[in-house]
């Protein structure tokens, strides 16, 4: 938890009037990363249907 550490004491650094920008700052990065994710799963799934729409996988999962 160095990282975090780091990051709260330097916002216990940072004035006030600051935070807002901060806040959004934070939560762009999270929407990014977010959409990053999203992104990366639709662009591997043309490659991975190939073997989840085999006979196989449907027997497979047909128990659970």
């Amino acid at each position: 938890m160095e990282v975090e550490e780091q990051i709260i004491r330097e916002l216990h650094q940072v004035p006030r009037q600051l935070y807002r920008e901060i806040l959004d700052f934070i939560r762009e990065k999270k929407k990014k990363a977010g959409k990053l994710i999203s992104d990366t799963a639709l662009a591997s799934e043309s490659s991975l249907k190939k073997d989840w729409l085999r006979p196989e996988e449907d027997e497979a999962w047909a128990d659970l």
